[in-house]
């Protein structure tokens, strides 16, 4: 939502109300990767920042764009990293019988 500027702060806001409401519905399962720990934060903090601030409109939200949009790709490689070693680390094992 943040890529696409044709997103005003209201649509941004009911839209982000829907997926907050579907993460809340989901059982609350202990997760203890640093990513989901990460992950879990940032959606609160943003969800009070906009949603639960009754003056977010469309001039801060074109001021959090691109900060959020920074986040979010510290978070996306945050998620990529970690998967990144576990395949190296299946890669190294699978070659241990070989020699």
């Amino acid at each position: 939502m943040f890529r696409d500027e044709t997103i005003d702060a209201e649509h941004f806001k009911e839209k982000f109300q829907v997926l907050k409401k579907k993460f809340d519905e989901r059982l609350a399962v202990q997760l203890d990767s640093e990513y989901h720990k990460q992950l879990k934060s940032y959606i609160i903090r943003l969800y009070t920042q906009t949603c639960e601030d009754s003056s977010f409109d469309d001039e801060k939200l074109s001021d959090i764009r691109e900060a959020e949009m920074s986040n979010l790709n510290r978070l996306q490689k945050l998620k990529n990293g970690t998967s990144y070693k576990k395949d190296k680390h299946k890669a190294k094992r699978a070659n241990e019988d070989w020699g």
